[in-house]
């Protein structure tokens, strides 16, 4: 039960919609680009001298790169519609890698990595934003300005770190353990509201991870204003966004 707690929400459309894995998708990176999607995850490992994008270690043999996947893609849409992620120049995309293995080698990979793409680095819709393994708060000001993190709403962040989050994401079972099944109770309704507002006064945008991937949970997150709708079902929820 929301108790009414946001009626005159923003509409939402795919620019609220996160890609979850979405390297698991048959088509990475598309799928969710040509839906409009606003944010993508991709889960990368420092493997021999090489970003692969994977699960976990039994998929490293797979080998899929993350230039491959996702920063030749990237490169190429900007490309295609002339120095924007989209067609829209004022929607924007969020790239939330999501690191596997010790940040700083790892994040020093990227790095290097990125200097091949240059536009990547000064494209202003399109958002680099570090999660999984992080750097602590305190160093994030030693790498380049164009890598943001993510933030956990329980930080506390001084107004120079904050800066350097690009999103908070959470999971949501850390406030409710309930399954779509029914009404999110008032008590649950309340805590997470308690979240989104925390984040919101901080201006910045917020997802909650392992959510239920169901339309009654999307409408759930939706009335709470999270601002990242959280999916496995690319197609089932570009068409739940159309009839919002």
């Amino acid at each position: 039960m929301l108790l009414g707690l946001h009626a005159n929400a923003q509409p939402y459309s795919t620019a609220n919609a996160h890609s979850h894995n979405d390297y698991e998708q048959p088509l990475p990176f598309y799928t969710a680009w040509r839906a409009g999607f606003g944010s993508i995850e991709a889960d990368i490992f420092l493997e021999k001298g090489e970003l692969i994008v994977a699960h976990d270690t039994v998929e490293l043999k797979k080998g899929r790169t993350l230039d491959a996947l996702y920063l030749q893609p990237l490169q190429a849409a900007i490309i295609q519609n002339k120095g924007s992620v989209y067609a829209d120049p004022l929607r924007e995309l969020v790239l939330l890698v999501d690191v596997k293995t010790a940040a700083k080698p790892t994040l020093e990979k990227l790095v290097e990595k990125l200097r091949n793409y240059p536009l990547l680095m000064k494209t202003a819709s399109l958002r680099i934003v570090i999660s999984g393994n992080r750097p602590e708060v305190a160093d994030f000001h030693f790498w380049p300005k164009w890598m943001l993190f993510d933030g956990n709403p329980k930080t506390v962040y001084s107004r120079k770190q904050l800066k350097r989050v690009g999103m908070f994401s959470d999971n949501f079972a850390n406030y409710s353990k309930w399954k779509a099944e029914g009404t999110l109770t008032a008590g649950d309704s309340l805590v997470l509201d308690s979240i989104v507002q925390h984040v919101h006064r901080l201006h910045k945008k917020i997802r909650l991870w392992n959510a239920p991937d169901l339309v009654s949970s999307w409408k759930t997150l939706m009335d709470l204003r999270v601002d990242y709708i959280n999916t496995d079902h690319i197609e089932a929820l570009n068409r739940f966004m159309e009839t919002q």
